[in-house]
């Protein structure tokens, strides 16, 4: 991890609504992917009349965008923090590793306003088991790479299952940019922090900020009882289940999610 925050100015960014607006909100995807995964989210209804300003911004080195030097998320945390303030964004929604960095930019001091998180990880036992098991076959020496460049190929395919027939094929045209040496890395870096705290219940919680857990009824990543019962019991955190929606909840049912953003956006 970085001693000083790294500078970084190569972001991939795409912006809607107002830009005039005095409320302004970071989209941050998750791992593999880029802005596309929030263009439903951002055409839907109330959030595209809204007087709110959206910035969706691709984490570095994800769909084939430029990486930072440090992968650990403390560092992307630090730089999606630095992003959000140049940016004057007041609320922060993150999906999936997105939403792992969305808590700990809270957590590591980065950012003190609103966290709206679609599908984070609270644990590494909650992970697909898929992807537990590249990251695992991809620190062995000889064979690590190659699990790498035959998960990025099978991607598409496989999240494409996950999502609606009408957006499979550009979103999967987004994940197919991923460079396979680079996502072993940074699933390294992510499985490493997973490990290094245990259990984020604990440091969602402490780190005082409204914070919106946001789950489909069939997601494919975990959650366990005790964590559920932790969230639950947490003064800042609100639990909100969507239906009919899997792990890719903003692309499921992008009307739901963008009525909760825009309640929080405009207080």
């Amino acid at each position: 991890m970085s001693s000083t925050p790294e500078k970084f100015d190569a972001w991939d960014i795409k912006e809607s609504g107002p830009a005039d607006a005095d409320s302004r909100v970071l989209l941050l995807p998750g791992a593999m992917c880029g802005t596309a995964f929030y263009d439903d989210l951002m055409a839907a209804q109330p959030l595209a009349a809204a007087p709110v300003r959206l910035v969706a911004a691709t984490l570095p080195g994800h769909a084939g965008t430029t990486p930072p030097r440090d992968l650990s998320m403390e560092n992307y945390a630090a730089l999606a923090g630095a992003l959000a303030a140049e940016r004057g964004c007041g609320v922060v929604v993150g999906h999936s590793f997105g939403a792992n960095v969305a808590l700990e930019m809270a957590a590591g001091g980065h950012f003190t306003g609103p966290l709206v998180l679609l599908s984070p990880t609270f644990s590494a036992s909650d992970e697909d088991k898929a992807l537990t098991i590249a990251n695992g076959l991809g620190r062995v020496p000889g064979i690590g790479a190659l699990t790498w460049i035959g998960m990025v190929r099978a991607t598409p395919r496989v999240v494409g299952q996950m999502l609606p027939p009408d957006r499979r094929e550009a979103l999967g045209a987004d994940l197919a940019k991923n460079d396979p040496e680079f996502c072993r890395h940074v699933i390294r870096h992510y499985f490493d922090y997973l490990d290094r705290y245990g259990n984020l219940v604990p440091r969602l919680r402490d780190a005082g900020v409204p914070a919106w857990v946001v789950r489909g009824d069939r997601d494919e990543v975990g959650l366990t009882d005790e964590e559920r019962a932790g969230l639950e019991a947490a003064p800042d955190v609100t639990m909100v289940a969507v239906r009919d929606a899997g792990h890719v909840v903003m692309v499921d049912q992008p009307e739901a999610v963008a009525a909760l953003v825009t309640r929080v956006a405009l207080g």
